[in-house]
């Protein structure tokens, strides 16, 4: 009766694991919605700048300032940040998707490694 049932080293290692890879799958949601709100922006951004004309006064934040910019230079400077956006959000994702997939994985595996001990304990009442 006062026996202890010990995780198996492996066990243990498995569901460290798990932990590290929810952990990671987490950080990778977090920054590729970090990221879509940014290219949100940016294309707010560029939507409004449509409205003005080619000549039309154009400031661009540079820090706490704000600077009087080419509306052709900063139309170019904010789809080049889209494009960076859009491929950076699209790598997140491919990531999202194996870590996802692997977390599944380790979740079969370590269900598959309990189910054992789980019957066993249970035949021996």
């Amino acid at each position: 009766m006062g026996e202890e049932t010990q995780i198996p080293p492996q066990l243990q290692e498995q569901l460290q694991r798990l932990q590290q890879l929810q952990q990671t799958l987490e950080a990778v949601v977090a920054q590729r919605q970090q990221l879509e709100l940014e290219s949100m922006e940016v294309n707010r951004a560029l939507a409004e700048l449509e409205k003005i004309p080619d000549d039309g006064l154009v400031y661009k934040s540079v820090g706490s300032l704000l600077v009087r910019a080419e509306k052709k230079k900063v139309v170019e400077e904010l789809t080049e940040r889209k494009e960076l956006l859009t491929t950076r959000v699209t790598v997140l994702q491919r990531q999202q998707t194996r870590a996802d997939e692997r977390l599944k994985e380790l979740q079969r595996a370590i269900q598959e490694r309990l189910r054992p001990s789980i019957q066993s304990q249970g035949l021996g009442q």
